[in-house]
């Protein structure tokens, strides 16, 4: 059983910054890829970035690139968001998820576990 628990969220002005943390319970963490996903009310659940197990890949969706960075710190069981330059489109409940796949996959039917997400609400 893997518990993943999302925190930094909160309001922001377009154009500011958050980081938003992923922390996860147990000792695998390091064996598993995980995701960061958004939902916005009235729209589907959409990959935003994945990172490797051991961190040496990442991906990122287009509406994020070159603005989100995904990174993540094994020894402290923690994935990190970094979001920069953030849009009112932006503006969705943020969830992290570990990948049952192998892989950072863009698809959500490929992760396991959820944690219960994080508001992040852009003002334009």
């Amino acid at each position: 059983q893997v518990q993943l628990v999302e925190s930094g969220g909160g309001l922001v002005q377009a154009g500011g910054s958050l980081r938003l943390s992923c922390a996860a319970s147990g000792r695998t963490f390091s064996t598993y890829a995980v995701g960061w996903f958004r939902q916005a009310p009235g729209k589907e659940r959409e990959f935003v970035a994945g990172i490797s197990r051991n961190g040496g890949r990442t991906y990122s969706s287009d509406s994020v690139k070159g603005r989100f960075t995904i990174s993540r710190d094994n020894a402290k069981n923690t994935v990190y968001l970094q979001m920069n330059s953030l849009k009112s489109e932006d503006t969705a409940v943020y969830y992290c998820a570990k990948g049952s796949a192998g892989w950072a996959s863009s698809r959500p039917d490929e992760y396991d576990y959820w944690g219960q997400g994080t508001q992040v609400t852009v003002s334009s």
